[in-house]
């Protein structure tokens, strides 16, 4: 059985970046490594309904904090099997984006910490009721709110199709979110957490060996 990372991290912070990184890194050790993102936009008709909420679409969809978080654990669901095939047939399956997204983002918006009640709503959800498989380990890409908000302009302007989302661009909920996640990792929420400075950049091949190897 191999070993299933998430890569979390807010919107701007260089998830992508830190994944491929680590792909390069797990390959050239002799590792064999998948990815997966969430959402899993242009696949999945939740990840598709989540991203015309956010872009205005569907009413006051996207004003229920519940209700995107009940599609966001739904894309999730429909990829469980994907997922534990994955593991069985890999060293590392890499996702970016997992369960603590939902937990992060849907207790920031309601003014909640890791202890609330959406946070625990989300492990019923997605764990308890769904089954999805449960991380080995974490990794939250630390970055300030404004250096986060800085690469998602900078993205948005320079990338077709990556327009800021309602989440995105409020900057406000991404300093509660950030705060959100460090507590998250402070409690070894659901599995072991490494932060990782996403400012400084990061030691790939030194983080790579840690999730094959930890302890």
């Amino acid at each position: 059985m191999g070993r299933l990372v998430v890569i979390e991290g807010l919107d701007g912070a260089g998830k992508r970046t830190l994944t491929e990184a680590l792909m390069k890194a797990l390959h050239d050790s002799g590792e064999t490594v998948t990815t997966l993102a969430f959402p899993r936009y242009g696949e999945s008709v939740h990840a598709d309904l989540v991203r015309e909420a956010l872009h205005r679409g569907h009413g006051d969809l996207a004003d229920s904090v519940y209700g995107m978080g009940l599609l966001y654990a739904l894309d999730r669901r429909g990829a469980a099997e994907t997922i534990a095939d994955a593991v069985k047939q890999h060293d590392v399956v890499l996702l970016d984006r997992y369960v603590a997204s939902n937990a992060a983002y849907g207790a920031a918006r309601l003014h909640q910490d890791a202890d609330g009640e959406f946070v625990r709503w989300v492990r019923e959800v997605e764990i308890a009721r769904f089954g999805l498989p449960v991380p080995d380990t974490q990794i939250l890409l630390r970055v300030s709110p404004e250096v986060a908000a800085e690469r998602a302009e900078r993205r948005a302007g320079t990338e077709t199709g990556r327009a800021k989302d309602a989440f995105e661009s409020d900057d406000d909920l991404q300093v509660r979110c950030a705060r959100v996640y460090d507590q998250l990792a402070a409690r070894s929420w659901l599995s072991p957490w490494h932060v990782v400075d996403g400012t400084t950049g990061s030691d790939a091949p030194a983080l790579a060996r840690s999730l094959v190897h930890p302890g």
